[in-house]
């Protein structure tokens, strides 16, 4: 029970942060739901990610731009089979350090001042590895971010949460052929769903009242201490 309370938290937090700012889910909630539980990652995540990520399709559906997203969309196909390869041969400790460096990772893009144009080139590679990542780790938000991060805020949210949409089930279909998305994991999901909509439901509330920056750095602290400790539980 008590599992299953912090693992819904940490969900509703991911939720309330990814509504607000574009992504921020699987970031903050992967690396301790690894912890706690290592069927948690990927597919119970990717599943709560993709139920989030239909309600902010529609939500933010005005600043949709499917034809910008066809390069991410061919790139993620290939860094999906690649990230469900890895997963045939990694052991636990090796995919807790990869996620581990994956979020830090997250927090250095967030950090960046680097500005690249989403060009399909890059939109591409950034598929790719956005697949590779999210498949493997249920993270694969960073790659997208960066690109889109210095675009106007309605435009990340609604551009993201399409191409989540999509990522997310093609990732939960190539999970499931490698035994990483059965009914173990559909149980897992089950419960995280409430909390999911319940973050988004208070984010849509809420975030007017709050200023972007704070939720910003508040969710990069979350991000570099959920980070760490899945580095350091990989390493000890």
């Amino acid at each position: 029970m008590i599992e299953l309370l912090l693992a819904s938290l940490l969900v509703f937090i991911g939720a309330f942060v990814q509504t607000a700012v574009g992504f921020g889910l699987a970031v903050i909630a992967a690396p301790i739901l690894f912890l706690l539980n290592p069927d948690f990652v990927p597919a119970p995540v990717t599943v709560a990610a993709l139920t989030l990520s239909v309600a902010n399709a529609l939500a933010y559906r005005d600043g949709l731009s499917l034809s910008g997203l066809k390069s991410a969309i061919i790139g993620r196909v290939p860094g999906s089979l690649a990230g469900a390869a890895l997963l045939l041969w990694i052991d636990a400790r090796l995919l807790a350090l990869l996620i581990g460096s994956s979020v830090l990772f997250a927090v250095v893009v967030s950090l960046s001042s680097l500005r690249w144009n989403p060009t399909p080139g890059r939109m591409m590679l950034a598929g790719f590895l956005s697949g590779f990542m999210g498949t493997s780790t249920s993270i694969g938000g960073p790659p997208m971010a960066l690109l889109w991060q210095h675009q106007q805020l309605h435009l990340i949210r609604a551009n993201l949460a399409a191409f989540f949409v999509v990522s997310c089930i093609i990732t939960l279909i190539v999970l499931a052929p490698v035994g990483r998305f059965g009914l173990t994991h559909i149980l897992l999901s089950l419960p995280l769903l409430p909390a999911t909509l319940a973050g988004f439901w208070v984010a849509r509330r809420t975030m007017h009242r709050l200023p972007r920056e704070t939720i910003r750095v508040a969710s990069l602290a979350l991000c570099a201490v959920s980070g760490l400790a899945a580095v350091v539980s990989a390493l000890v």
